[in-house]
């Protein structure tokens, strides 16, 4: 299937290359541009793409602000998945997007086939963050509380054991055929446990899968888990 997308950035030579690049691909075809990220959200609206390329920074209304409604308040976005670009794999606002609904980043100096790549992983329902980008989010957990959680959230209570260990390694970045290596198991099988945790959790795909681990305790900033 091709999958449908959509670039939102303030610089038409971003769009404009991006959009040659990504139309180069046989599985992948551009379906809009939007300006900012009011236009963003209307072109989501009316379009409906497979996945949204969101610059961070914007003017009218932040890629953020966008990502929050496309994910959160969109009707018929639910499947809509959100590839925020930056500049900076240490952007100040990487949390930001992550608890908004981003389901990745992109580094906007990204080869051509990198950027085909996490198209395709974000379309899949899978996680995209770069290391240096998983480490700013941990650092920004220890910062928020010196690396100590509250009590748990109750959904969490709702996991199995084996579920929430497969959710500590989600958040620690391993794929699914890392994790099923590490507890000797079945890749389907762990894909498995992902779909139930995300049921479970209410949450829209790995991304926020981690994001989650780390609020609630099931992962400490150093990697422990709790």
């Amino acid at each position: 299937m091709t999958i449908k997308v959509l670039i939102a950035d303030d610089q038409i030579m971003v769009r404009q290359g991006f959009s040659v690049l990504l139309n180069a691909e046989p599985d992948i075809e551009v379906i809009g541009q939007a300006v900012d990220g009011a236009d963003a959200v209307a072109k989501v609206a009316a379009l409906v793409p497979d996945v949204v390329l969101m610059d961070i920074r914007m003017p009218e209304l932040s890629g953020i602000e966008a990502t929050r409604r496309i994910t959160g308040e969109l009707p018929g976005a639910a499947d809509v998945k959100v590839l925020v670009l930056t500049t900076f794999d240490l952007d100040e606002y990487v949390y930001d997007a992550l608890r908004a609904g981003a389901s990745g980043f992109l580094l906007k100096d990204a080869s051509a086939d990198q950027l085909a790549e996490a198209v395709r992983v974000v379309a899949a329902g899978d996680a995209l963050l770069a290391p240096g980008i998983t480490r700013r989010l941990i650092a920004e957990f220890s910062r928020m509380d010196g690396g100590t959680r509250g009590p748990l959230k109750p959904r969490v209570g709702e996991l199995t054991g084996r579920e929430t260990e497969v959710l500590a390694l989600i958040a620690q970045g391993l794929s699914n055929a890392e994790i099923a290596a590490r507890l000797v198991v079945a890749e389907q099988t762990v894909k498995t446990h992902v779909g139930r945790i995300l049921v479970k959790l209410g949450l829209r795909d790995r991304t926020q899968a981690a994001v989650y681990a780390y609020e609630t305790g099931v992962v400490r900033p150093s990697g422990r888990t709790s």
